[in-house]
């Protein structure tokens, strides 16, 4: 399958990425994301925010050739032996950063929230990729402002892709519930969903309104679910949502995968 023609505007997709080993597994989610690289229009470049770069302050990572960060413990060898050898992306990175204010990096590189997720899209590693920092200073409603500034970055063939997880306990992980949900996982990614489609900002900036007690259940630390902050502050009201994945796996883990589109554009 051939890539559509680039539209006026890029999408922007967030991706629930789930455990390490789907990098190297071959599994229904797997096989959605193999078809999404070639569905979608051709980048010129892809604009990372993963919820395995959390800085003090925005940074933006600069470097010409990002190396392959295997940042998980306890896996299978073969995991570790994976490398993505996708070229960096660094004079559009030294321009986001001047534009933006962010401090460009060449110390970080592609974290596994992106190359497990992109050499399925991408296995020939041949789209620039840079990525840009969870910053923990910030509160969710300026998480959401700088999404918003990244917006216009669509407009010059640049993919925003965040990846992170919805819902996110491992601490509440059951193997015996491969893809079976506690009561608590599916309301909360089934409110954090309505709020995506009614693109309200405020509540997601908010999410403890909707109950503390659930919000520590479903993310007892909050990394996972900045990422999506970006990309609905990066599309417009009038856009398209799909959901091209969607599920809970092992009781806690959310993979629902998001994609939005300029009207009018193929719904995947």
């Amino acid at each position: 399958m051939s890539n559509p023609p680039a539209p006026k505007k890029m999408p922007v997709l967030f991706v629930g990425h789930g455990s390490p080993m789907n990098a190297i597994e071959s599994n229904t989610f797997t096989r959605v994301l193999e078809k999404l690289g070639p569905a979608l229009p051709r980048p010129q470049a892809i604009c990372v925010v993963s919820a395995h770069w959390v800085t003090r302050g925005s940074q933006v990572l600069a470097a010409e050739w990002p190396r392959t960060i295997h940042d998980f413990y306890g896996f299978p060898k073969p995991l570790y032996e994976v490398q993505y050898p996708a070229p960096g992306a660094p004079e559009l990175a030294k321009r986001l950063a001047f534009e933006h204010h962010l401090a460009p990096d060449q110390k970080w590189g592609l974290d596994h929230g992106a190359w497990s997720v992109l050499r399925h899209m991408y296995p020939e590693a041949d789209v620039p990729v840079f990525q840009v920092s969870l910053d923990q200073t910030r509160t969710f409603a300026e998480h959401l402002a700088l999404g918003r500034e990244l917006q216009k970055m669509r407009e010059r063939g640049i993919l925003i892709l965040g990846s992170g997880n919805l819902v996110h306990n491992l601490h509440k992980m059951n193997w015996e519930l491969p893809h079976a949900a506690y009561p608590w996982a599916t309301e909360f990614d089934q409110i954090v969903k309505h709020a995506i489609e009614q693109r309200d900002t405020e509540k997601l900036a908010a999410p403890e309104q909707w109950g503390p007690n659930l919000l520590a259940e479903a993310h007892p630390t909050l990394e996972h679910y900045a990422p999506i902050l970006y990309c609905v502050s990066a599309t417009d009201a009038g856009e398209q949502v799909s959901y091209p994945y969607e599920g809970i796996e092992f009781g806690s883990v959310s993979m629902r995968t998001v994609l939005f589109q300029p009207a009018g554009a193929p719904l995947f």
